[in-house]
């Protein structure tokens, strides 16, 4: 979330912001008018309470001359009834404006390109597109006709776009999941993390999927769990409410989760076979920084998950998307959109994004300095690295053979036996 006195001392800047990720700027001025309110309350409370306290003080000498002190409890009683109803006042503004605040989404980086979806930035492609001497089938056909997948097995188990992975299609998946894993700990560093698929309220509300998008989002009502549609959010909340200490940044996580979501409103869009599915395995980045060093730690972020794709040989490119194509609690991001020969499309596998502060204040995540001082808000990243339903989608697509095999990168194959 953003920090109120923030938000009043720069009120323009955060207009500019949120107009720029297409977000209501009547906001900034509600909030800020129900804070002058709140002050203005709070104001006439101290000077009540002031007044309360003289009152005290001269019912107190009046006890020990013998003088008459009922008119002053009587004065200090109404004070007292008045007071308490300031505070219900106050108390009834401070919802209002904790509704607000958390509504507002995070403020972009000036790095961010101003506007909508056609002016994101292609920063850079990797890899040819293959050519082939034979018109490529896209994944569903190929994976189909090997018997690695099937759509239709998993509309009558669950429902539409659940895939069932079989076979060889699935050690396929449970390699992909070894291979990325390996890389991002014994190569790139992370820790790794098993976490829960079920989160809390508290644990959405922390990374900003609550309040906004909660009817996305597969929920347990008797229990107000949900179904995590990212392990971004079980991993980040593993620090909510820490402190770190002096030397402990930066800490870097990675893990493996089942991810689940509803996709409401995708009605329209492109949802054949792996590449719009409501339930998909996912290997996340998470890492805590500190703000000096969290765009450089962003782009290292982006470097690991293309090292991903750059071993499993399939071409892809990196997108910088533009303010009005962010997430509620994004500042920056990278899409790596991959290539889909068979499909004839690019798919985003991977999206790389810093937070800066933003959730690290609505979990109250933390870290000292040795200089000492009050404790600062860390900058929170994560990116996929990836996705695996795209990744396999646009793996059998560019490694695809006449004869319909598939050729696996030699990176993978170690993985695979």
């Amino acid at each position: 979330m953003l920090d109120l006195k923030f938000i009043r001392e720069n009120s323009d800047f955060v207009k500019e912001g949120l107009k720029s990720k297409r977000h209501p700027i009547d906001d900034v001025d509600r909030l800020l008018a129900l804070d002058r309110n709140r002050r203005q309350l709070i104001t006439e409370t101290e000077q009540l309470k002031a007044q309360k306290n003289k009152i005290s003080e001269e019912v107190g000498r009046l006890r020990k001359s013998g003088g008459d002190q009922k008119g002053l409890i009587n004065e200090g009683k109404a004070l007292s009834q008045e007071i308490d109803n300031i505070d219900s006042k106050v108390g009834e503004i401070d919802q209002k404006i904790g509704k607000i605040v958390n509504s507002i989404p995070n403020l972009p980086d000036k790095s961010t390109p101003v506007g909508g979806a056609p002016d994101n930035k292609i920063v850079r492609e990797w890899g040819e597109k293959p050519k082939f001497d034979f018109s490529p089938k896209d994944h569903l056909k190929l994976a189909e006709k090997l018997g690695w997948i099937s759509m239709d097995l998993g509309a009558k188990i669950t429902g539409s776009a659940f895939p069932v992975y079989m076979g060889r299609g699935a050690r396929l998946e449970r390699a992909l999941i070894n291979f990325m894993l390996d890389l991002h700990t014994k190569k790139h560093g992370y820790q790794e993390v098993w976490p829960p698929a079920l989160v809390n309220r508290e644990s959405m509300f922390g990374t900003g999927q609550l309040p906004k998008l909660e009817d996305d989002m597969y929920k347990l009502k008797d229990d107000d769990f949900f179904m995590i549609p990212t392990a971004e959010v079980p991993i980040t909340n593993l620090h909510r409410q820490d402190t770190f200490e002096d030397g402990q940044l930066p800490v870097c996580y990675t893990g493996y989760s089942p991810c689940f979501r509803r996709e409401a409103g995708s009605y329209g869009k492109d949802t054949k076979g792996l590449s719009r599915v409501h339930q998909f395995d996912k290997i996340e980045m998470v890492k805590f920084v500190k703000p000096e060093t969290s765009l450089d730690e962003l782009e290292k972020l982006v470097k690991d998950a293309e090292e991903v794709l750059q071993l499993l040989e399939i071409p892809y490119r990196v997108v910088l998307l533009a303010s009005g194509d962010l997430s509620f609690a994004a500042a920056k991001c990278y899409d790596i959109e991959a290539w889909a020969p068979g499909t004839n499309r690019w798919f985003e596998v991977s999206s790389c994004s810093v937070f800066t502060d933003f959730q690290a204040r609505r979990m109250n995540i933390r870290y000292k300095e040795k200089s000492g001082g009050k404790p600062k808000f860390v900058h929170t990243l994560n990116g996929s690295g990836v996705a695996l339903a795209r990744t396999v989608l646009c793996l059998l697509e560019n490694h695809q053979q006449k004869d319909g095999s598939i050729r696996f990168p030699k990176t993978l194959e170690a993985h695979l036996t």
